[in-house]
Parts: structure tokens; sequence; C-alpha cells
């Protein structure tokens, strides 16, 4: 018996609408709720639901193929659809999974980073985003992507203004996130309105339909693909449209950044290829242009700079935001070379990131949570007062490096073959210097943490003081998830082989 086999039917034939209805529903309920621990109970069972079901409709869609959820029975294009493929499945379950690891982890964290009566509010703000983010990945209308896009931002702006009681700075950053936030939300839209212009279809699969008859369309279609690019850009975080995630991400409570980081930006560059490869296409000339001018030009720029910003940080925090702007960088390289190997290496980096920048600002947060400390020079003997933290954060931190054995290597060695495959060896270089540049800003901390002694206080070190036990089952499960991925990557690699043949046709 597999385990389809236990899944209702229902469940599988409505999963796609379940997966945004239920954390919408929910949200109104949580946000009322009057003890915060019964707020947390709701969360963790709707994220456990939604776990589940995503597990269950990527499962599915390995043994079926693509399926098509008519809304409210009306047949797309003019009936509103949701669509599970190859390409979004795996986006779906890293967002469940991870909104699920977040809730366990919010348990302890809420309780030092958000004030007592706003921690209802925070887990229903936070069950928003997650439907806002499902949402825009599973359908298959351009405008409702919008709407998502939509409601995502806007809880998301909530949220990250919530780390006030921890810092105040997370007022200016949640400003600054809803200032760009909105502009590259407006841009996506009016790009959404010259496609409708020139297709008269908000149905993703129709417009890809009309654009292929039209080859390509006129300026008007060029138009749009430029301001879906600028739009998403500014979402994805793509440098130099990423001035809004230091702040944002320094400054939000702990588990709100460990969320944004795993999926917010990886669900804009679900959108990025579902846009370029799906609705446009890469044969047409103004695509490829882009593709190799701006996305793999910005991209390659943003690995090295963003890193070198990172080796000069003197809080963790910002030093793993400035990362995960040059990791973005190396999805859209891959995503730039446009070959089957090169866009499912970026595939791969889009998950194996999540999982990695996950598992480290987990860590990090636990580190606050124990001894409030995130500057650099407050990481001396860590590796001894909290062992067990600082040993999740260093394997994540190794993955994020490339070494072997870690899902970071198996990313960087994929994209590193792609691109040598394609000849463009000096992108292998580049991939190399990023790589040694990543090496720095972690070795620091790690240097610290393991070859420094423990501060003392009153003439005495430190003593040990571990996270608690609802902190640590999730750091680890993303810490070991990436060795596992590091040494048996079938699945991941498959599931990205997959996603790019989807897309380039060739399956």
């Amino acid at each position: 018996m597999s385990f389809l086999d236990l899944v209702p039917d229902w469940l599988l034939i409505h999963g796609p609408a379940f997966l945004m209805a239920l954390p919408l529903i929910m949200a109104a309920i949580t946000a009322i709720l009057p003890n915060k621990r019964v707020a947390w109970t709701s969360t963790f069972i709707v994220t456990a639901i939604l776990t589940l079901t995503a597990f269950s409709i990527a499962l599915y869609n390995v043994e079926v193929g693509t399926t098509l959820y008519k809304m409210g029975g009306w047949a797309p294009p003019h009936g509103i659809s949701l669509v599970i493929d190859a390409l979004n499945a795996p986006v779906i379950v890293l967002i469940a999974v991870m909104s699920l690891l977040t809730v366990v982890y919010a348990l302890p964290a809420t309780v030092a980073e958000i004030r007592p009566n706003k921690r209802a509010p925070f887990y229903a703000a936070f069950l928003l985003c997650t439907a806002g983010l499902l949402g825009m990945v599973v359908t298959g209308d351009a405008f409702n992507v919008f709407v998502f896009l939509e409601v995502s931002s806007i809880s998301t702006y909530v949220l990250v203004a919530m780390g006030a009681a921890r810092d105040r700075r997370a007022l200016s950053a949640a400003y600054n996130y809803l200032i760009l936030g909105s502009i590259g939300a407006t841009f996506f839209v009016i790009g959404v309105g010259f496609l409708y212009m020139e297709t008269g279809t908000l149905n993703m699969a129709d417009m890809a339909r009309i654009l292929a008859d039209l080859d390509g369309g006129s300026r008007v279609a060029k138009v749009a693909f430029g301001f879906i690019i600028i739009g998403l850009g500014l979402k994805l975080a793509m440098f130099p449209l990423h001035t809004w995630l230091p702040g944002a991400y320094a400054y939000a409570p702990t588990p709100v950044t460990t969320f944004l980081a795993s999926t917010a930006t990886k669900a804009a560059l679900y959108l990025l290829l579902r846009f370029t490869f799906f609705v446009f296409d890469p044969s047409y000339a103004y695509v490829a242009d882009i593709l190799m001018f701006i996305l793999v030009g910005l991209g390659v720029i943003g690995m090295v700079f963003a890193s070198l910003q990172a080796i000069f940080q003197t809080d963790v925090r910002r030093m793993l935001a400035f990362s995960s702007v040059a990791q973005v960088g190396y999805m859209l390289l891959g995503i730039g070379i446009a070959t089957t190997a090169s866009v499912a290496a970026g595939y791969l980096h889009l998950i194996n990131h999540a999982i990695i920048k996950g598992g480290l600002f987990l860590a990090l947060g636990a580190m606050w949570y124990r001894f409030g400390i995130t500057r650099m020079e407050d990481f001396r003997g860590l590796g001894q007062t909290m062992p067990l933290t600082m040993g999740a954060f260093t394997v994540s931190g190794l993955s994020l490096i490339g070494v072997p054995f870690t899902a970071g290597f198996i990313s960087k060695l994929n994209l590193t073959v792609a691109a040598a495959d394609a000849g463009w060896l000096w992108a292998v270089g580049v991939i190399m210097v990023s790589s040694i540049l990543a090496l720095i800003y972690i070795g620091r901390v790690l240097l610290l943490a393991y070859f420094q002694s423990p501060p003392k206080v009153n003439g005495v070190e430190v003593a040990r003081n571990e996270a608690p036990i609802a902190m640590l089952i999730p750091m680890w499960f993303l810490a070991l998830s990436s060795i596992f991925i590091g040494i048996k990557s079938d699945a991941v690699v498959g599931a990205a082989t997959r996603a790019a043949e989807f897309l380039l046709g060739a399956g």
C-alpha cells in the first residue's frame, strides 16, 4: 500500500483550492483567539495539514502528471484555474514544510520577540502570508498571481514590523519594504495589464498560446515582459533591487526572517521561471536578450558584490541577508544560461538554498534567544556554550560555502557543469570566486565560535546554555536535510530536472 492509498480522494481532487482556503479561513479565526497558546496550536494544526496536503499533491503529480482544478466549475480561459505541475509541486512542498518548521520554532521564539497582546495577530498574519504564497504558486491566472502576491506582501509588512518589540529599527525596515514592495507589485500588475491588452486573456496557458501564434507579440508584449521582470526582480531581491532585504531580514522576528528567506524570494523566483519560460519563450529575441544581458549580468554582479558586502558586515543577520542576495545570483545565472541543465541547476539551488538559509537563521535566532547576540564579536566561544546550536549553524554554513556532501555542493556542482557544457567558462570562474568569498564570511564566524574562548562575566566564563528543544528540532531537521541531499540527491535533482524539462519542452 502506497502513501497515496491512504489519502482521501477529495483531498487529491480539491487539494489545490484547499491549500489556499484553509489558511485564509483559519487566519480570520486565529486573529480573534483570546489565548496565545490556543493561537499557536491552531496554527500548528493548520500548517501540519498543509504539509500533508502538499506532499500528497506532489506525489500525485509525479504519478499522473499535470492536473487542472476549475474554480466554480468554470473551465479556463474564462474561469479561474489552479494548476499543479512539475514546476510548482516542489515549491508547494517547500512552502508548506517551512511553514510547519517555523511554527514549531515560534513556540519559544515569540515569547522573547513578540508582545503578548500581539501573538494571536502574529499567527493570523503568518497564516495569511502562507496562504498568499501558496496561492501565487498554484494559480493559473496572471491577475490572481498579483492578488495573492499582495496578500502575502501586506501580511509580511505587518510581520516585519512586529520585530519592533526587539528592535525599533524593524519599523523603518517594514516601511522601506512596504514602499519598494508596492513599487514591485505595481510594475508587475502593469505588465499583466499590457499582456491582457496584447492577448485578451488572463489565463497564463492561454497567454502562452496566443503569444506563440503572434511569434512573441508586438511592442506591447515586449513592454509587458520588461515590467514583469522589474516587478518580480524587486520581489526576489535581484541585485541592485535588493535594498529592502537586509533591513527586513535583520530586524524582523526570527521566525519571520526564516520563513521569508526560505519561501518569499523563492516563490518570486518561481514566478520568474513561469513567466519567462512558460508564458513567454526564450526563443523570442527580446526574451533571450533580457536573459543574457539583464538576468545573467545582474546575477553575476550580485554574486560578487553582495558577497563582498557580506564580508564587511559586523551584524551576522545582515551578513546572511547579503549572502541571500548573492545566492539569488546563482539562480539567475542558471536561468539566464537557459539550457535544460542550467535551469535545473538554478531550480535545484532554489530548493537547497531555502533549506540552507532556513537552518542558518534558525540557529542565529536561538543564539539571540539565549544570549541576545547578533554581532560578530559576540560569537566568541559559542561552540562551547551552545554546541548543538552552533553545530547546526556550522553544517548549514558549510553547505552555503559548497563543501562536498552538502546540498550546497550539489547545487554548485550542477550549475558549474551546466555552465561549462554551455561554454560559459567565465561563469565557472565567477562561481568559484563567490564560493571563496562565502568561505571568508562564514569562516569568520566559525573561527570566533570554535577557536576563541567564551567571554567572562565577573571573571567566570559563560556557562553552557543550549537552545530549547522546540528550536533545536527545526534547525537540525534542516541541517540534516542538507547533509542527506548532499549524500543522496536523486530525489531533489530529479524534481529539478523534471521542472526544467517541463519548462523547456524536453519532457
